[in-house]
């Protein structure tokens, strides 16, 4: 369990980490805190954007779209492993899910099968969206994947 950190330190982290970052609009105040708490913070979710090319899905992740307002997470990692932070604190990257997977997630032991969507998920994890569009097709540049493992871990 961790406090969510300051955007200084998030881009602290991330240049510390010798990671490429771009600061999109106001992300350090574009947030849906005012629908819930960001905190405390579990893990990471790792998404792809079902999307094509950088400034679309840059935009669309920091917008969101007329079924889901954005921030749409907080990172978008796009094929040159470039991070674009899109949104801080609470944004629309996680949605509901099964609060036993919570549980073991925060136990670190096994996870059980995600059965129930009961439990607030955009509040206990950050996000990222890597631009892809998770058809099998589309390459998974090894930039953008080592770009994803080096954001979880910062």
């Amino acid at each position: 369990m961790a406090t969510p950190l300051t955007a200084d330190r998030v881009l602290s982290a991330f240049k510390s980490a010798g990671l490429t970052v771009e600061e999109v609009g106001d992300w350090r105040n574009h947030n849906r805190n005012h629908r819930g708490p960001f905190g405390p913070v579990h893990g990471v979710m790792i998404h792809h954007t079902v999307s094509r090319g950088t400034a679309y899905s840059v935009e669309l992740c920091y917008d969101g779209h007329s079924d889901l307002p954005g921030p749409l997470c907080h990172a978008v990692i796009d094929k040159a492993g470039v991070i674009h932070l899109v949104g801080h604190g609470r944004t629309n990257h996680a949605g509901k899910g099964d609060g036993r997977v919570l549980q073991a997630v925060k136990a670190e032991t096994d996870l059980p099968t995600d059965s129930r969507a009961d439990t607030d998920g955009n509040t206990h994890f950050y996000g990222a969206e890597l631009v892809n569009l998770g058809d099998g097709k589309d390459p998974w540049p090894a930039e953008q994947v080592e770009a994803a493992a080096q954001w979880a871990a910062a």
